[in-house]
């Protein structure tokens, strides 16, 4: 009867103590884990090689921020941004898109930096000489033009003013073929799919299957111009700033003079 209480009373205080540590872990605050946050950076087509390099260079310092690019042309960024698609730094290649984000309240102004610069050039394919120079285009050799589209592609609207400036837009319209994104008129210009193209000084480099034939007069287009924001509905406001800080280092400017961009003042 003894050794039946004993074990009975052995059996009770372990039955006590299981509960007594189950109501600890019950009870016990979960651990935070480290702040590791995601940014989203919508960013202009033309950017996506020299900001591929800079986010490598950006995730060594902060392994705890994940950098996510969301490349295309500026005035289809302009519209998702506007439709409430997620991003929180945004990087077009004109200012109008900047501009207009900005008069919708949609950026935060004392973020806005113009970050960058660049040329506009026409390229031709790397054995072609059909095209020598802007106003050559007007020739019946060429074909097809590839030509980013204007109302969305900033590189198309520089292009429609140098065409303008040079008095041969409406000749040149007929043989325009259309590229959402300053990379799809390269592409069709590499492909041999376009006599030649227009595009930034910045993607002809990358591409040893393109010339640069000629580069357009600053005079002849707006100044080209790379705006920087962090929006308004970031979701991780101070590593987006953080992150756009970055892009101005000298660090992050060794590798955008590399890609053949200008810093803008």
């Amino acid at each position: 009867m003894t050794k039946r209480r004993t074990i009975a009373f052995i059996g009770w205080i372990l039955a006590a103590l299981i509960l007594v540590v189950g109501i600890g872990v019950w009870n016990q605050k979960p651990i935070a884990a480290q702040g590791n946050t995601t940014i989203i950076v919508s960013a202009a087509a033309s950017l996506k090689d020299a900001l591929d390099e800079i986010k490598s260079l950006y995730q060594k310092s902060k392994p705890n921020v994940t950098v996510n690019y969301n490349f295309g042309a500026s005035g289809a960024l302009l519209q998702q941004i506007e439709n409430g698609a997620p991003a929180d730094v945004f990087i077009s290649a004109a200012q109008k898109q900047m501009n207009d984000l900005q008069q919708k309240n949609l950026i935060v102004p004392e973020t806005r930096r113009n970050l960058l610069t660049n040329t506009v050039v026409l390229i031709a394919p790397k054995n072609s000489n059909t095209v020598t120079n802007f106003k050559g285009l007007t020739s019946p050799n060429v074909k097809r033009i590839a030509v980013g589209e204007p109302r969305s592609v900033p590189v198309g609207q520089y292009t429609e003013e140098i065409f303008k400036n040079l008095g041969i837009l409406e000749q040149l319209k007929p043989k325009f073929t259309y590229g959402n994104s300053v990379r799809n008129v390269l592409a069709a210009v590499e492909s041999g799919n376009a006599d030649a193209g227009v595009v930034y000084a910045t993607d002809a480099k990358i591409s040893d299957r393109v010339k640069v034939v000629e580069t357009a007069a600053a005079n002849l287009h707006s100044p080209v111009v790379y705006p920087m924001a962090v929006l308004k509905n970031s979701k991780n406001a101070a590593d987006a700033k953080d992150y756009a800080q970055f892009l101005q280092s000298a660090n992050a400017r060794s590798i955008f003079t590399k890609y053949g961009f200008g810093i803008a003042k």
